[in-house]
């Protein structure tokens, strides 16, 4: 049955029709994708399903009760709390519910509070609301805001204040959760936990998002909205891009050079996908392997580490680009900003052709690395030497674009309709049709332009022009995925450099020939990987880390249990304690049967037999507790000896 169901709905704006028609339905736990291009009424029909907006025609049809949680665009904070007092405050529900729960356990029991007493403990299971605190702290880490929680929420910057905002949803309750492009602000650590939330979520999820890969790993439905209708397409994003082809080979000629993106887009994503499926299970197989023979040689972690290391910073070498025209030659530069490294003794050389993303977390110093590239601000120390080179920039501020002229001024500023790419002379609509313009988008302003829409035109005057090297600042913010699919295109043919800063996976797999990883306090290494191997290496590191820490704490732990010795009186608990726990078990066992034959328990009290239940249940995990570590140690003792 569906939570939410929208029939024959219609919304235009003056005389843009946006939703034609349509019917859509949530149902419970589902993962649903929004694609479609800028301006298509993506971010419509979420309003529509949050009543921010009312449609002109049509029905909207939810479930009694539902509750639905949507991601602010510009999220607003008590101003007296702080960032902390934010997440807790989000946690209230499951307060509530703790505490019902110890009253309850205080009653004498009758069935009604046994069926609510029930009801509580699987809402705070279904949130993985047992330890609360726990949950506040891991996300407050994973999101970047440990070193500001104690800050006032209203102080942050809008990055901060929109991972805030995302925090408070994941940690609230709810029926469905109404996400628009959530991996904005987030660096690829905190778009993987993201992802790791979502997947763990019980409730219903529709989102927004360029990022292919978030979308291929969480969506049960992908929903395109296009031409004011919508299309369905069950699974990820693969089997949309397999269903959309076969669409689009059935519509006429003017659909081949989006067709040919979509099948070049299909078949790299299957050799991607593939293969990142095959290297994810090999690193789970090495991981389990590990933990079962750590504990016996714990040098073979290391020699594993030195080799994962190794792999990602010598894979795939190309020695024969040395022959290339240099662009950029970095010796031993460094910068600091206040007290904060951002880069050490960074040496690097820049070559013709070359295609490097520059990855790492936020504030690791990515952005500042491209500022010293463009001359904007310059190293503390160190050498950089520039070949003679003209460089093409884009950034978020879009500082090439006058908002006062239109397409057809900002692509012909001397008049006329045409204008020279790669040297050939062709209309400005002729181009302009290959970033996805329509005609009578010609002479429009660039100020009524969507952020989308403006990315797309600095994007195309970029291309539009000559350069030795581009330099690209988060290029795919605010682009839909087709927009995002002619950028790569454009990428993939230019003859110069391309050195861009993304936190976009898919993206950087696709384009990068060599990444440039920013760790943090200015280490930054080199590797030839595809990105998301590189990550997944990282992750089998950080694993055999945690493992390594564990086996020197248990090696810890077995010293100090050595040097005690297991006691008479412990020597008696141990043999006696599997009759008295197997004695308890058979209580717990009748009193279940008590429980349901109405006979005994309308004779004996429901609330006495819960009672004695609770207190017989609560007697054996004390018994079973105790008997486990006394176990133990005497295997530990006897194993010594």
């Amino acid at each position: 049955m569906a939570l939410v169901s929208l029939l024959g709905v219609c919304k235009q704006y003056d005389y843009k029709v946006i939703l034609k028609d349509i019917n859509f339905s949530i149902t419970k736990g589902e993962k649903i994708a929004i694609v479609g291009k800028n301006g298509s009424g993506k971010s419509t029909l979420l309003k529509i399903l949050t009543k921010e907006i009312e449609p002109d025609e049509g029905e909207r049809i939810f479930q009694n009760n539902i509750k639905i949680l949507s991601l602010p665009q510009n999220p607003i904070f008590d101003p007296l709390m702080s960032v902390r007092d934010v997440c807790e405050e989000s946690l209230a529900e499951l307060r509530d519910a703790h505490k019902r729960l110890e009253f309850l356990n205080t009653q004498e029991s009758t069935k009604d509070m046994l069926e609510e007493q029930g009801a509580i403990i699987s809402f705070i299971e279904e949130h993985h609301g047992w330890d609360m605190d726990s949950k506040v702290d891991e996300i407050l880490q994973r999101f970047d805001l440990e070193n500001i929680a104690d800050r006032l929420a209203n102080t942050l910057s809008g990055g901060e204040q929109k991972r805030l905002a995302l925090s408070v949803m994941l940690l609230k309750s709810a029926d469905i959760l109404i996400l628009d492009e959530p991996t904005n602000h987030l660096d690829v650590q905190m778009v993987e936990f993201l992802e790791e939330m979502i997947s763990s979520l019980t409730c219903s999820v529709v989102f927004i998002s360029h990022d292919r890969y978030f979308i291929e790993s969480l969506a049960h439905r992908v929903v395109e909205i296009d031409d004011g209708k919508l299309l369905s397409f069950q699974g990820g994003y693969s089997n949309y891009l397999q269903k959309k082809e076969e669409i689009l080979n059935t519509l006429s000629k003017e659909h081949e050079h989006l067709l040919k993106l979509l099948k070049s887009e299909e078949e790299w994503l299957h050799r991607g996908v593939q293969g990142r499926r095959k290297r994810n299970e090999g690193r789970k197989a090495r991981v389990l392997e590990m933990r079962k023979n750590a504990k016996a040689n714990p040098s073979i972690i290391k020699k594993m580490r030195l080799e994962l290391q190794r792999e990602q910073k010598h894979f795939n070498r190309d020695e024969g680009k040395n022959t290339k025209k240099m662009l950029f030659e970095c010796e031993k530069i460094n910068k600091k900003i206040a007290d904060k490294v951002l880069i050490s003794d960074l040496s690097l050389r820049i070559l013709q052709r070359d295609k490097i993303a520059i990855v790492g977390k936020n504030g690791s110093g990515k952005s500042t690395l491209l500022k010293i590239f463009l001359n904007q601000i310059s190293q503390d120390s160190g050498i950089i030497k520039r070949g003679d080179i003209t460089i093409g920039y884009f950034d978020q501020q879009r500082k090439m674009l006058d908002e006062d002229k239109n397409l057809l001024e900002t692509f012909c500023p001397n008049g006329g309709d045409h204008i020279e790419v790669k040297g050939k002379n062709i209309h400005v609509f002729g181009y302009l049709k290959n970033f996805l313009f329509p005609k009578e988008f010609l002479d429009k302003k660039i100020s009524y332009l969507s952020g989308g829409e403006k990315n797309r035109v600095a994007l195309a005057l970029l291309f539009a022009k000559k350069y030795d090297c581009l330099i690209l600042d988060e290029p795919t913010n605010d682009l839909d995925i087709a927009t995002i699919n002619v950028l790569e295109e454009y990428l993939q043919n230019f003859d110069g450099a391309v050195i861009f800063v993304s936190h976009d996976r898919y993206f950087v797999d696709k384009i990068a020939h060599k990444l440039l990883v920013f760790k943090g306090n200015g280490i930054c290494e080199e590797s030839y990987m595809q990105y998301t191997e590189y990550l997944d290496i990282q992750k089998e590191l950080d694993e055999y880390d945690i493992l390594e820490l564990d086996l020197k704490d248990n090696q810890k732990n077995e010293k100090i249990k050595k040097n005690t010795k297991l006691s008479y009186k412990e020597a008696m608990e141990l043999e006696f304690l599997p009759s008295e726990i197997e004695k308890l078990e058979k209580i717990i066992k009748s009193l279940e049967l008590e429980l349901e034959d109405p006979n005994i328990y309308e004779k004996k009290g429901i609330a006495t037999i819960a009672k004695e239940m609770q207190e017989t249940q609560k007697e054996l995990e004390s018994k079973l507790e105790k008997y486990f570590f006394l176990e133990e140690k005497h295997h530990i003792l006897t194993q010594g000896n």
